[in-house]
């Protein structure tokens, strides 16, 4: 058995890592075998294993043999179900890892009957020694965790939390110097299998081999049935050139969709978007302010069922908010309800790469942002215009909603960015209740909401002439960040999407040239370059550079729209993952991973590129269409 004292390197790249999730969690697990990151029993609960934000303290669970010559990871097809393939001198194995997830994925589906993690191990040439590390730390290691012998394996036990493991024999308990980590190799012939088992607030599970073949085959069978269409299975023809990825982008948004039908941001928390910086968020949480390109990204992958409950969980949560908030709507919400928002610091944990503080909770759940009536009410024109039926019981809401952005919207907000340094007057907030209101009025010509119509339509007007007198800069040929400001902002290329400016006005035209100029760096877009607040640097964000190339499909200039996408594409990591943002330079991932809104915005370019191409796209009609 090999010395464990030592773990080099520490730190792997972001992109060096996969995701299994079963719809409550997940888990990342990277190219050496690790998984270093794991919260239970859902996305939103502190960490068991958390080496990806401190190597030391966080805890993690290795398998792989102690020298290879290479290691490859792939999903099995149309799947969250992760193989990574071992290369030795005279041998080949393979680790399988999943999460079962029940029969279905499918919403209102059962569950599966335990929360656990499998590790299949198979050698499939030669013979191969593998070392094991299993290493939990409960609680974001915050207080002590024990491991203890039990029955047919061992315990992890700590803040009255279990964590226990079955199926690795002659393994004993030792001290890594942080904590206690349970040791053992596994040594396989050709054709061999054994099967490591961590089962959530159980006792030791008893590692049955056709159990395990069962499991699998259930989960693989549980992904491809919602992951295939009637017509053409697991093929999107009409992503052409882009069908692979479209596929991997539709089930990591899937592995962040809840059973509430909250959709998380992200699996993680504080992975910097400047390696040594500050700015490190807890992603575990749901932002309402991309609601109907979520809802479109779902309904165009033929996913209805995900996108009804997604914007009926949006609808329904604001309506809850508007009962307690009189200043608006709540820009985020917990996953689970009883999640705490208020955001705290880590200070026991030296962050990704020593990047501090590691942050849990979202200091920004009190800011306003005029952007959340446009949104919500987006979300719902969003889900009529496609063929849904409207809630009734919805009505009155959304006309409150509609009568607060008009005595709200020439507020300063802190705006999309949640920028510390506000609030100011910013264009991006305003077109968006600018958008509410326009909503409205076509609900109300629906015969869906009743109010004053008169109303929205008269501060709409005003709305549009103070946005097109303060909120474009006739110096710089560009709508800017905030009224009578100079800097840019990615965010208004959003403006033919939304309907607010077609995408052939001259002025929306200047806007996605100045942000080729001043904003792209390497075919990647930042989202501004302004103060915010902040000290430091940021990284090009991969949802702004898919708001590009919409823009620029809709002005069907699609050789720029493709040459931008397709570098894009060729940033995903190894198994098509995307985190928040990129660095030009080096092509490292930087921010939360992986990222849903990233992996939401490929699919939605991906429509946009093949409307533009003529390839029939299997909705009707995409936003600013």
């Amino acid at each position: 058995m090999s010395d464990f004292s030592q773990r080099t390197p520490p730190y792997r790249p972001i992109e060096d890592y996969g995701i299994i999730g079963n719809l409550s969690s997940a888990a990342l697990v990277r190219l050496d075998g690790s998984i270093d990151w794991c919260c239970l029993p859902h996305l939103d609960s502190p960490s068991v294993f958390a080496a990806l934000i401190d190597a030391e303290k966080g805890g993690f669970f290795m398998v792989r043999p102690p020298s290879y010559t290479e290691s490859t990871q792939e999903y099995l097809e149309g799947t969250n179900v992760l193989k990574t393939i071992f290369r030795v001198e005279g041998g080949r194995v393979e680790i399988v890892d999943f999460m079962p997830t029940g029969q279905s994925v499918h919403r209102e589906s059962p569950g599966p009957e335990h929360l656990e993690i499998y590790r299949r191990i198979r050698c499939t040439h030669g013979r191969v020694d593998l070392d094991v590390l299993w290493a939990p730390r409960h609680d974001y290691a915050r207080g002590k965790t024990r491991i203890e012998h039990s029955v047919g394996g061992f315990i992890a036990v700590g803040d009255q939390r279990l964590l226990s493991l079955g199926g690795l024999e002659g393994a004993e308990i030792v001290d890594l110097g942080d904590g206690p980590a349970v040791a053992g190799g596994i040594s396989l012939r050709q054709g061999e299998t054994r099967t490591l088992l961590c089962r959530w607030n159980d006792v030791v599970p008893v590692v049955d081999p056709e159990r395990v073949e069962a499991q699998l085959e259930e989960t693989v069978n549980a992904w491809t049935s919602w992951a295939k269409k009637p017509e053409t299975g697991l093929a999107r023809p009409w992503a052409g050139p882009y069908e692979a990825q479209v596929l991997r982008s539709e089930l990591v948004l899937k592995l962040m969709a809840q059973p509430s039908g909250a959709l998380a941001a992200a699996p993680t928390t504080s992975l910097p978007e400047t390696i040594g910086g500050v700015r490190n968020w807890d992603y575990r949480f749901t932002w309402i302010r991309d609601a109907a390109q979520i809802a479109q990204a779902f309904y165009a992958v033929d996913h209805e069922e995900d996108a009804r409950a997604f914007v009926h969980w949006a609808e329904y949560m604001a309506c809850q908010s508007e009962e307690y908030l009189d200043e608006g709507l709540k820009i985020l919400y917990p996953l689970h309800e009883g999640t705490e928002l208020d955001e705290t610091t880590l200070d026991h944990l030296a962050g990704y790469r020593q990047s501090a503080p590691v942050r849990i909770g979202n200091g920004a759940k009190g800011q306003l942002q005029l952007c959340t009536f446009g949104e919500i009410l987006d979300a719902v024109y969003e889900k009529i215009r496609l063929g849904a039926e409207f809630d009734v019981d919805m009505s009155e809401f959304l006309e409150h909603v509609a009568d607060k952005a008009c005595k709200a919207w020439h507020h300063p907000d802190f705006g999309i960015w949640e920028i510390q340094n506000g609030p100011i007057h910013q264009v991006y907030s305003k077109m968006m209740t600018w958008v509410a209101l326009d909503r409205a009025c076509w609900l109300h010509d629906k015969g869906h909401l009743q109010g004053d119509v008169e109303r929205w339509q008269r501060t709409m007007k005003e709305m549009r002439r103070q946005l097109l007198k303060y909120g474009y800069n006739d110096k710089i040929d560009s709508f800017v960040q905030r009224f009578h400001g100079d800097e840019l902002d990615a965010a208004n290329l959003l403006m033919p999407m939304m309907g607010f400016l077609p995408a052939d006005d001259r002025r929306v035209q200047n806007t996605i040239d100045r942000t080729l100029e001043e904003l792209t760096v390497d075919d990647l877009v930042f989202r501004y370059k302004a103060d915010d607040g902040l000290p430091g640097d940021e990284g090009a964000f991969v949802l702004c550079t898919c708001w590009l190339v919409d823009a620029l499909a809709l002005s069907h200039r699609m050789d720029e729209a493709t040459r931008i996408f397709d570098n894009l594409i060729a940033r995903t990591n190894h198994l098509g993952l995307l985190s928040e943002e990129i660095d030009p330079a080096s092509g490292e991932f930087l921010g939360n991973f992986p990222q849903a809104y990233s992996h939401l915005g490929i699919i939605n370019s991906s429509l946009y590129l093949a409307q533009r191409q003529g390839r029939e796209l299997p909705i009707k009609s995409l936003l600013g269409t």
